[in-house]
């Protein structure tokens, strides 16, 4: 009886597969991404601080490992992320961490401000079977619904001329 109480729940939280071909479970999960979290917070200050992927990279991964620290159940931690299971998160995070690095690498803020970059115009035809991926037609109730906006905006709003606002000049 004891065993029944105490051992079922135990044997519940473990996880026997991810159903993922190619992903084993990670029986310390936790702990994995608390570290590899803490390596990418470390890792990342490499970066300068005023760059947008720094930010974001910093921001996630606050975010993950507050979650990490705060929770003990991978299935709590997994609900709360919703960003999959938590072997899954692992390989993202081993994948953020070799990123780090090759952006460290590449350096593409470390453009000067005053570079130019050369544009290259092509007059050349477009062959027939490459894409132009240009959008199709909108549908007739669009142009309705637009010209309909556009008429009750005509009466509501003024328009903008120029002369009303000097901080449009060209």
């Amino acid at each position: 009886m004891f065993l029944r109480a105490i051992g079922r729940p135990l044997l519940a939280k473990v996880k026997e597969t991810t159903g993922i071909v190619g992903l084993d479970v990670v029986p310390n999960a936790r702990v994995v991404l608390i570290d590899l979290y803490n390596k990418t917070l470390k890792e990342i200050q490499a970066v300068p601080e005023d760059e947008g992927y720094r930010k974001s990279v910093e921001a996630f991964t606050r975010h993950r490992l507050s979650v990490c620290k705060e929770e003990e159940d991978w299935e709590v931690i997994e609900k709360r992320l919703g960003c999959g299971q938590v072997e899954e998160l692992i390989e993202e995070a081993r994948d953020e961490l070799t990123l780090i690095g090759k952006m460290i690498e590449w350096d593409p803020w470390g453009v000067p401000d005053d570079y130019e970059c050369e544009v290259i115009e092509n007059d050349a035809p477009i062959p027939k079977h490459v894409p132009q991926h240009r959008p199709g037609p909108l549908p007739a109730e669009f142009y309705k619904t637009l010209e309909g906006l556009l008429s009750e905006s005509k009466t509501e709003i003024p328009a903008a001329t120029s002369s009303s606002n000097p901080q449009l000049k060209e």
